[in-house]
């Protein structure tokens, strides 16, 4: 019995898929379409026990199967494939009922772990109808940037808190706004307040109203933000400057699902999933006295973490070119193109303002640049002006600084403990620059492959088999 089908058009794939699952000894049959799969699934008497589809061929799609298959065998576990790695795409797969999202290029011995994965799960949710969107949300191939992928679709279908941690540009509220698009709230409104950007006098009025008389000024009823997301979704943004006595009155909300406006005696029943986003270190801010304890718990019911710029560089290309398309579109021009040794000077450049400091840029070259190829010489004076020795200055600082925290904290460990983050940085980004590739990760940094190899196993950077995949011995 052929215990798992790879549904694939590009024979590649196939190949690679079946050279791997042959070498772990798992039986397999391979589709160049989804209706030449699904003819095989309506004739056979006995299923596979895996699917592992890819997301866009021609004819039916990877969602389409995945709907089609749902729908015959509920409990087959399905594994789908992209190279599109958007948020649509993932939260698809996730509402259609895949067990998981694999975005290509992927190495084969984690492909083939979530194969065996797959294949010890005998029970799945059931699927629902997936849901399409003209244009991503949010864009990445980071394998971080997956990561809040398959968590925005593993929440697709709960009313859980959920607090977003993320520098200051890094997508908070567009996480916050997918949570809630993808969330059986997402008929009902969407609310956002940034508590940083409020007077603290004014803050409580603005969060749960007030009654006509409450103070001077108030003249009439005013419904707060809890009352206008009646039903759907309250973001608190920059939660950690929220002032203590207002922390108190979020926290009896969250308890008992009641509020007051200001001036108020009747109780308002508060039926709104909150999700709250900060920038700041919270655990520190509980310790210092200037966050309440039982008021962050009540919040981090489940966390995502968003990443800077600087640790998913590998998106910078992706971005940079929707960002331009999206700011063509805007301003009713043709889009500009960007040339690979300015996309290259991006990657190198630190951006502190994170993706928001990057679609400004992208507005920018769309205005400024003159010609429809944007080369290095067209970015803004202030990113061509930072010198190679200005960037290794920054760096070589960061790392003094860490090296007098160890020498303070671990005295006797602190060689190896730099070294060894030292060398995991550099693997990660060579791996990361060729999709997983280690061959030619290991000729990018300039060492052997049996070093990439040992250097993988000894930092615990992937699961440690061992051994180059066999997209590198294909490649």
């Amino acid at each position: 019995m052929n215990t798992v089908w790879i549904v694939d058009d590009d024979r590649s794939i196939r190949w690679v898929l079946e050279k791997a699952l042959s070498r772990e000894d798992i039986p397999h049959e391979s589709f160049s379409s989804a209706n030449e799969a699904l003819e095989a699934l309506e004739s056979t008497a006995t299923p596979p026990k895996v699917l592992v589809s890819d997301i866009r061929m021609p004819g039916e799609s990877g969602l389409d199967l995945l709907k089609r298959v749902k729908a015959l065998h509920p409990d087959l576990p399905v594994i789908i494939m992209t190279a599109y790695s958007d948020l649509d795409s993932a939260v698809s797969a996730f509402q259609g009922g895949a067990f998981e999202y694999l975005p290509k290029p992927f190495d084969v011995d984690q492909a083939i772990a979530l194969v065996r994965r797959a294949l010890e799960q005998s029970t799945h949710r059931d699927g629902v109808e997936a849901e399409t969107s003209v244009a991503p949300e949010i864009l990445g191939q980071a394998q971080s940037m997956q990561e809040v992928f398959r968590a925005i679709g593993r929440l697709s279908q709960s009313h859980a808190t959920v607090l977003i941690n993320g520098e200051s540009g890094s997508g908070k509220e567009l996480v916050a706004r997918a949570l809630h698009r993808h969330s059986p709230r997402k008929d009902a409104p969407f609310i956002a307040i940034n508590t940083a950007a409020i007077p603290r006098d004014l803050l409580e009025s603005e969060l749960f109203g007030h009654e006509r008389g409450a103070f001077t000024g108030a003249a009439a009823l005013r419904r707060g933000r809890f009352e206008q997301a009646d039903g759907g979704t309250l973001f608190l943004d920059e939660i950690g400057d929220m002032p203590a006595e207002l922390q108190t009155r979020l926290l009896r909300v969250l308890s008992d699902g009641h509020f007051y406006r200001v001036g108020g005696q009747q109780p308002i029943r508060a039926n709104v999933r909150v999700i709250a986003a900060t920038h700041q270190d919270l655990e520190e801010r509980v310790r210092n006295g200037l966050f309440r304890e039982d008021l962050f718990h009540r919040l981090n019911v489940i966390r995502l973490r968003l990443p800077p710029m600087r640790e998913r560089r590998e998106d910078i290309p992706i971005l940079v070119r929707h960002f331009l398309q999206k700011s063509a579109h805007d301003l009713g021009v043709e889009a500009k193109r960007i040339s690979e040794s300015a996309i290259k000077y991006l990657q190198g450049q630190p951006f502190p303002g994170n993706v928001r400091q990057l679609e400004n840029l992208c507005h920018w070259l769309t205005v400024m640049a003159p010609g429809q190829v944007v080369e290095v010489a067209d970015l803004p004076p202030e990113l061509r002006e930072q010198s190679s020795t200005a960037v290794a200055s920054n760096w070589m600082d960061t790392l003094g600084d860490e090296a007098d925290r160890l020498i303070a904290t671990s005295p006797g460990s602190v060689f190896e403990a730099l070294s060894q983050d030292f060398e995991r940085t550099l693997i990660r980004r060579a791996l990361a620059s060729t999709g997983g590739r280690r061959i030619e990760a290991a000729q990018l940094l300039g060492i052997g492959r049996n070093t990439i190899t040992r250097k993988i196993q000894e930092l615990g950077i992937d699961d440690g088999k061992g051994h180059a995949s066999e997209l590198d011995n294909a490649a």
